[in-house]
């Protein structure tokens, strides 16, 4: 699943990694990217945090790794939390105060704030449950987390998939399209926590005391 997980990730980190060449080297400024320029630093935020969220929170799925390791599944999750919610914070910021793009329309802007703010809400309740030792919700509330935080992965598959049928989406399709990102990787979520709680993995009490510690 890590393996899977990180190639998921591989297309918006590549094309977070493209705009900080374009920020920091000098690119000339156009219309379609002068809103960074403007303001760079959430943009700078979203894509360093939305980076490391997706490729380490992927290894928080590994079971074998948070058995024998759990001292790194704690740090890492210390890592992860505020990483989580820098790159859903500064998405929010960038969906209220930067300029739309050409296609961008009030549906989207809504789904971006609607799924922004559920990743925010998902990460505080999972940090909330592990600080009252409740494992299972915690867990939950970090799959949720997580597959917000991944949709961009989903939605560069909901988009090809698209284009190479009808082409270049309006904005409706567009906005719906974005949306169904959210929406499959939510499900698949939904699946996991529901699949794990009939067959819950075990979790030894030493694990338990270290996680919450």
């Amino acid at each position: 699943m890590p393996a899977a997980l990180i190639v998921l990730s591989a297309v918006p980190v590549t094309a977070g990694a493209v705009r900080l060449t374009e920020l920091t080297g000098g690119a000339e400024i156009t219309p379609e990217n002068a809103r960074f320029f403007a303001a760079p630093l959430p943009v700078v935020l979203h894509i360093l945090s939305a980076g490391l969220y997706g490729v380490l929170g992927a290894f928080q799925f590994v079971p074998r790794l948070r058995r024998r390791r759990p001292g790194w599944h704690r740090v890492a999750g210390r890592v992860l939390v505020p990483c989580g919610l820098v790159a859903a914070l500064s998405g929010l910021w960038m969906t209220l105060f930067h300029l739309r793009p050409h296609g961008d329309g009030d549906l989207l802007a809504g789904f971006r704030l609607l799924f922004g703010s559920a990743m925010v809400l998902a990460l505080v309740l999972g940090l909330s449950a592990i600080r009252r030792r409740n494992v299972a919700r915690h867990r939950a509330w970090m799959i949720r987390g997580y597959a917000i935080g991944l949709g961009a992965g989903t939605q560069v598959l909901t988009h090809l998939t698209w284009f190479l049928i009808l082409g270049t989406p309006g904005e409706i399709p567009r906005a719906l399209l974005v949306g169904a990102g959210w929406v499959i990787n939510l499900a698949a979520a939904e699946w996991i926590i529901r699949r794990r709680s009939v067959h819950p993995g075990p979790y030894p009490a030493q694990f338990l005391t270290r996680l919450v510690s």
